[in-house]
């Protein structure tokens, strides 16, 4: 019999324990997982006399004056004397329980960063507390928090977490001796789990800061290694589950759609395109749904490869979506679509749809209709396909273009809306595409369960784009660069990074470049263009420039993807500073689409010193010595990280806490040989290691 309900009421969460809900420590394990951001040395006490200028040390002493000033600013001043040498503690923002704590006579130790100065050795803001009691033993964790979380309270619930949690060996023996193998490389000796974080967790004085600060110590390699190991075991769970669903098998058939396509495209494919087509085209085929990444760089035609997958699905009696993350980018490839499809679908009684969130009601009541009924064949529209009232008839096939734009659960939303009444419970096949190629160590992991199509050559007539990297003080000569540019009949992009002045940043605008350039270039019809217009107003603005009618547009980023105006030829981007390096090499990729020369001009604001922070300086170095999307995709990953190519920072998805892609390689590629290994062998000790790592999480994964 169930045990009744409990009538006992829920106790009230204290603000701590609150913060620990938002961090996600809940189990115990994960707060056995939850590690320093770095540690404090409170293991001795260091004579002030010996103290360097800038180093932060703990000293032990007696008050000998406590004073509060006025001037410049209301402060706490207290002189502590240690027998060799005085210091002064100064404290801007206190309370009654310091000046208690801090009494003259009164005998503490201090930590802080020492500063020697004309008037004597300083201390600003260090921490304090009375003298007394056993030193620590080993170094004092200082943990990530949140503002209601002190972090007393975190080590106590970390500590108590640690002794509770299960930290059994999930490992079987074959692949803790594979992963021995491995570290030995690395000349890390084999730590077990629990050894591994009782040591980052509490480090002895002795230990190697640096090693621990750059994860190199044989105990981050452990946890390093469990958690590449957990992930990929869930990606490859998520690919079996898969594989055992079904979904329906579209074929293509003599003289229909996707033939008749073929041989209406005003262009032949290149030889990639008819690659990857034939790749989807065999996936499509199977009972197995299709889960693959269409991977090409900016221009290479991945939209004429995504139709001819769509005809294949509506040739075979079922209907497509194909969602885009922009409005401007979604109608860009209905207009594209319509032009190619609608006169071939006409005559099956077939419609293409369009979905977005700015359709006026009768408009989208009758594309729900026709969705519905099955007479959309083909449905192209921004998120809005993933909205509730949307019912498709028979769904076999979702196209997802620039997927890493939209949040992992979006993506699943998508995949549950998946199919209709006549698909029952099967699963459509999905097909993603990027024009952000994924660096391989990157396909190694967060992809493991995708196939990757990529088109890797360009369609013949592209001309390539020069790219020059220029200070904002060369300006004027950008503007003449414009004037010859447009009285050649060519049209210019001009990109800003912001919409409207603001005080915490001061970029220039696009408003304000707009009246710029149309005081500077009379005569020249300059347009403007950004995502709080109306969406009438963008269309209007983007169809005078698409026609050719308008010589210059300013915007922000909303041209990022998608937008092809052949006569466009050059590309000035404003703060190109601010701008992510896979965001730039898109907003390239939007000239050099036709025959003429290109370029492209990174305008930059360098600091009072007349410098560039490093990592810009690394992305506009990068943009300037290559135009290959995947060598930029490589550098990109190197620089920030992989949480802008997965889309994940919308979605809150399990990105790597402690492996580095960029540094840990060997340990991914023990970990996808393991992954495999322990599913056949040890599925049960698999479960148990994903479900420590990833709990409820692992669903993500899927999408």
């Amino acid at each position: 019999m169930p045990d009744a309900p409990s009538t006992t009421p829920r106790k009230e969460l204290s603000a701590p324990q609150k913060a620990m809900h938002k961090l996600g420590l809940v189990r115990d394990i994960d707060l056995a997982l939850h590690l320093p951001l770095r540690y404090e040395d409170e293991t001795r006490i260091v004579a002030l006399h010996d103290a360097r200028d800038g180093e932060v040390v703990q000293v032990e002493g007696t008050v000998t004056k406590q004073d509060i000033q006025y001037r410049p600013r209301r402060q706490l001043l207290v002189t502590l004397d240690d027998g060799s040498d005085t210091c002064t503690l100064r404290f801007f923002s206190f309370y009654p329980s310091h000046q208690k704590t801090l009494a003259v006579g009164a005998r503490v130790r201090v930590r802080g960063e020492v500063r020697g100065g004309f008037m004597g050795k300083t201390m600003m803001h260090p921490a304090f507390h009375a003298a007394g009691g056993e030193l620590p033993e080993a170094l004092t964790p200082v943990y990530p928090t949140s503002a209601q979380l002190p972090q007393a309270y975190l080590r106590k619930a970390v500590v108590s977490g640690l002794k509770r949690a299960d930290l059994s060996e999930t490992l079987p023996q074959p692949v803790l001796t594979s992963l021995e193998d491995t570290l030995r490389g690395l000349r890390a000796p084999l730590m077990s789990l629990r050894q591994a974080l009782e040591y980052l967790h509490h480090p002895g004085p002795d230990v190697s800061l640096a090693a621990l600060e750059d994860r190199s110590h044989p105990a981050w390699q452990r946890l390093k290694a469990e958690e590449l190991l957990a992930q990929q075991l869930s990606q490859l769970q998520a690919k079996r589950e898969r594989d055992a669903l079904r979904a329906p098998p579209l074929h293509t058939s003599a003289g229909g759609l996707h033939e008749q396509l073929l041989g209406v495209l005003p262009f032949a494919l290149t030889a990639a395109q008819r690659r990857v087509g034939e790749e989807i085209a065999r996936d499509l085929q199977r009972q197995v749904p299709m889960h693959r990444l269409l991977q090409g760089d900016v221009g290479s035609g991945k939209t004429v490869v995504a139709a001819l997958a769509a005809a294949i699905a509506i040739d075979s009696g079922w209907q497509c979506a194909l969602m885009a993350p922009t409005e401007i980018l979604a109608e860009q490839h209905f207009a594209k679509l319509i032009g190619w499809l609608e006169p071939l679908l006409e005559p099956l009684g077939k419609r293409v749809a369009w979905l977005t969130g700015s359709q006026k009601k009768k408009q989208r009541t009758e594309m729900l209709a026709l969705i519905a009924s099955g007479e959309a064949a083909l449905v192209v529209g921004t998120h809005a396909v993933i909205q509730d009232q949307v019912q498709f008839k028979n769904l076999a096939l979702a196209i997802i273009d620039e997927q890493h734009r939209f949040g992992v659960a979006q993506r699943l939303a998508l995949r549950s809306k998946m199919g209709g009444p006549e698909l029952g419970a099967g699963e459509p096949h999905l097909l993603m595409m990027s024009a952000t190629p994924i660096p391989r160590t990157l396909a190694m992991s967060y992809y493991a369960d995708l196939d990757v199509s990529t088109i890797d050559e360009l369609p013949p007539g592209r001309t390539p784009i020069v790219t020059k990297v220029v200070s904002d003080s060369r300006r004027h000569e950008v503007i003449e660069r414009i004037r010859a540019q447009v009285a050649e009949g060519r049209q210019v992009y001009w990109v800003c990074p912001l919409i409207e002045e603001s005080e915490a940043i001061d970029l220039s605008n696009a408003t304000a470049t707009h009246a710029e350039l149309s005081q500077l270039l009379p005569g020249v019809l300059v347009g403007l263009l950004h995502s709080r217009m109306p969406v009438a107003e963008k269309k209007a603005v983007m169809s005078l420039f698409s026609g050719g009618h308008m010589g210059v547009l300013v915007s922000t980023t909303v041209i990022e993807v998608g937008v092809d105006v052949p006569n466009a030829s050059l590309m000035v981007i404003e703060h190109a500073e601010r701008f992510g390096l896979s965001q730039l090499h898109q907003l390239r990729g939007r000239v050099g689409r036709g025959a003429a020369a290109s370029a492209c001009v990174l305008l930059y604001t360098p600091n009072e010193g007349g410098r560039l922070g490093e990592t810009a300086r690394e992305r506009l170095k990068a943009m300037a010595e290559t135009n290959d999307g995947f060598e930029i995709a490589r550098r990109d990953l190197e620089i920030r990280g992989p949480g802008e190519f997965l889309g994940a920072r919308q979605s809150g998805a399990p990105l790597l806490r402690f492996a580095d892609l960029a540094t840990d390689t060997h340990l991914l590629e023990w970990a996808r040989e393991a992954a495999a290994q322990m599913l056949v062998r040890f599925p049960e000790a698999a479960e148990r290691h994903v479900g420590r790592w990833l709990g409820t999480k692992a669903e993500y994964l899927k999408a």
